[in-house]
């Protein structure tokens, strides 16, 4: 790669890293919820509405977003997609106690600026490098979502302490009066949207294919194994007719679940061996989650993609046993060592699976392809913390559910055996 190219390559990699970090603003939401005052008259349920939404309506438009990418590039669409986040989060400000507005500023306007986003990042940088360094380039690009909440969740607890505003109330029975503080929820949310409309459709114009026809340096030469399996090129039909993207769906339904369910099991037990430090179980469980997909990537371009997803899923079993088997209370060291590798096996996944798409059906169609394997990751979110709550509400008790998602990792990792198989029929036959 030439040293322009080289350049190039790495302006991409950073911009989709940087609009990415600034898309973490959905984990802003755990913080902003908190702060929301009794006098709005939400319920819980109220409360988790729109990042609900928020989380649906991302996966979904992860499909739309990946084919227009294909086919405008993806400097409109990720600018389209820092228009509607901004414009969402400041709707949202604007409703005032309203929670349909804060559905549809922050849960579908919201959710669907972040889709875009997410989805023009990666298709461009992998473009740029050669096949074996696909894992490392699209681990570097994901990894901003991932590192995301190491800042933007003290930043949302400081910018709702500054804007909160105190208020005296009179009771009616005793005619004491009291002092009401309520944290700044609109303001805040005015300020993210702004700020994170600018960040990202500034970012958005750094991101670009290569030229037609471009081939980067040091891609395998004509004619060899690994030639043929990197010009396969599957259209979205295609590819739903293949055995291969029901196993790699079903594998990321699996590793999806296991980080999506826990991930806040694993935070109670942090706040619980940690007190007032309690922060470092989540600022541990970004750095995880952030470097599991760089460190994925890494290892996926060297030993291959199957036998890493094998390895993470199977440590991300081992990894929930021992958090089921620690509920009751660890010393603070092995609760961060727990929270740090929850956080890497669920981050693995995020640049895992975009990398095994490019693999296995082409670059051409990456976008609209990677956005119904995402689909994975959005029926998990929407499924296995529900069933977890059923669970929870039957039994009183989450141990069914640990062994259930135990159970899913181990069959997903043997599943990885009969991913690889069919790459190795499909290599074969475009060899042939």
């Amino acid at each position: 790669m030439s040293e322009k190219d080289t350049s190039k390559g790495w302006t991409v990699t950073f911009s989709g890293m940087g609009i990415n970090l600034a898309l973490g603003i959905l984990y802003a939401w755990s913080v902003i919820k908190g702060g929301i005052p009794d006098s709005w008259g939400w319920t819980n349920a109220d409360k988790a509405l729109p990042y609900s939404i928020a989380c649906l309506v991302f996966a979904l438009a992860m499909v739309p977003a990946g084919r227009l990418q294909d086919k405008i590039g993806p400097r409109w669409v990720a600018t389209l997609g820092g228009v509607f986040v901004g414009i969402g989060f400041i709707i949202a400000a604007l409703a005032g106690s309203s929670l349909a507005g804060f559905v549809i500023g922050f849960g579908i306007l919201g959710g669907t600026g972040i889709g875009f986003g997410y989805a023009s990042a990666t298709p461009p940088a992998v473009k740029w490098f050669p096949p074996q360094k696909t894992g490392m380039i699209a681990g570097l690009v994901v990894a901003g979502f991932g590192l995301a909440s190491v800042y933007i969740a003290p930043l949302a607890t400081t910018l709702l302490s500054a804007f909160g505003t105190t208020m005296t109330k009179t009771d009616p029975v005793t005619g004491i009066v009291k002092q009401i503080v309520e944290k700044g929820v609109s303001s805040t949310l005015l300020v993210f949207g702004i700020a994170f409309l600018i960040i990202v459709v500034i970012l958005s114009q750094l991101l670009r294919d290569p030229p037609k026809g471009y081939v980067p340096p040091g891609s395998p030469a004509k004619g060899s194994a690994a030639a043929a399996a990197a010009a396969i090129d599957r259209g979205w039909k295609d590819m739903l007719s293949t055995g291969q993207f029901y196993i790699l769906w079903l594998i990321y339904f699996a590793g999806a679940s296991a980080g999506l369910t826990f991930i806040s099991v694993a935070q109670d037990l942090g706040k619980k061996s940690l007190g007032e430090l309690a922060f470092l179980a989540v600022a541990i469980l970004a750095v995880g989650n952030a470097a599991g997909r760089i460190v994925a990537g890494l290892i996926s371009d060297k030993i291959g993609r199957q036998w890493t997803l094998f390895g993470f899923l199977i440590v991300q079993a081992i990894v929930l046993f021992v958090l089921f088997l620690l509920k009751g209370g660890a010393s603070w060291p092995i609760v961060l060592l727990i929270v740090l590798l929850i956080g890497a096996n669920y981050g693995s996944n995020l640049s895992l699976f975009p990398s095994a798409t490019k693999d296995y059906f082409g670059l051409k169609n990456f976008g609209v392809n990677y956005g119904f394997v995402f689909t994975a990751w959005g029926v998990a979110g929407l499924i296995m913390p529900w069933v977890n709550g059923r669970i929870k509400d039957a039994t009183g008790s989450d141990t069914l559910t640990f062994f259930i998602i135990i159970a899913v990792l181990i069959i997903a990792a043997l599943l990885t055996f009969v991913s690889r198989s069919i790459a190795a029929r499909d290599a074969a036959a475009a060899k042939a």
